[in-house]
């Protein structure tokens, strides 16, 4: 989860600020987490409360994405997914928003097998964003990561996604200067990762996301998090990050990498 936290926090002031250069600060006084960052965790709460027995993984989630997000009701939520969050019968809403895609990692991580992290992502995403394109965004992202962590080379997860999810025939820098803000999963997951298919480390990876602009924080999120699966987070920037998460969401990141352990980029 942290390599999307990472993207996130780095991704905050540019949202509505767009940089499209690979030169600026991660981390300065005006970044701060938003709901990537508390919705990844909760995502990742579920899973720790369920264990191995998924047949409760959706209630665990609609549970535990309301239970935390509440406690920030000012971190960015959609105004769909605010009255989601605060509902006393939530129910999905048809989305095909980008916040399926970007709270999804820890899924890519508990899963043994690409059939799991299909069926994982369903469960915590079809009880907010059952729209098609909701589902595919986060399914391709949660694949994606667990691609990422098992081995395949960055080839093999650029093909998997082109042949199963999203035509991946776009470069970054013919994008760069006219890609727009979009909360789409699908004007927002190719792109983020092709902001991992281009890189070279972690910081790389996140630096291509926050260069093309767009919904910036989200997007570096989707590219941190696979790029962390893979390359694995350098130790200093994991520890940046993790000043700006409040006690309550680093317990709960703790709680997780206890039992699945974040790979540290060498």
């Amino acid at each position: 989860m942290i390599g999307a936290i990472i993207g996130d926090i780095v991704g905050s002031r540019f949202e509505f600020d767009n940089h499209r250069s690979k030169k600026f600060d991660l981390f300065t006084f005006y970044n701060f987490f938003t709901d990537d960052s508390v919705m990844t965790i909760a995502i990742g709460k579920a899973l720790l409360d369920v264990g191995k027995d998924y047949s409760n993984l959706s209630k665990r989630a609609v549970y535990n994405m309301q239970k935390i997000g509440r406690r920030y009701p000012d971190c960015g939520y959609g105004s769909n997914f605010y009255h989601w969050v605060f509902s006393d019968n939530p129910k999905p809403y048809n989305s095909y928003g980008n916040g399926s895609a970007m709270r999804i990692s820890a899924v890519g991580h508990v899963a043994n097998s690409i059939e799991e992290a299909i069926e994982l992502s369903k469960r915590v995403t079809e009880v907010t964003h059952n729209h098609p394109e909701g589902l595919k965004g986060a399914e391709a992202t949660a694949v994606a990561i667990y691609l990422a962590r098992t081995g395949s080379d960055i080839l093999e997860i650029g093909n998997y996604i082109n042949e199963n999810y999203y035509p991946m025939n776009l470069k970054l820098d013919d994008i760069r200067e006219t890609y727009q803000f979009n909360e789409s999963c699908q004007e927002t997951v190719p792109q983020a990762v092709q902001a991992f298919l281009e890189s070279n480390s972690f910081e790389d990876a996140i630096r291509n996301a926050i260069s093309v602009g767009g919904d910036s924080d989200t997007l570096a999120a989707i590219t941190g998090s696979i790029a962390a699966a893979y390359y694995g987070v350098p130790v200093d920037l994991r520890e940046q990050a993790m000043i700006f998460l409040d006690e309550s969401l680093l317990e709960i990141l703790i709680e997780f990498e206890k039992i699945y352990p974040p790979l540290i980029e060498k």
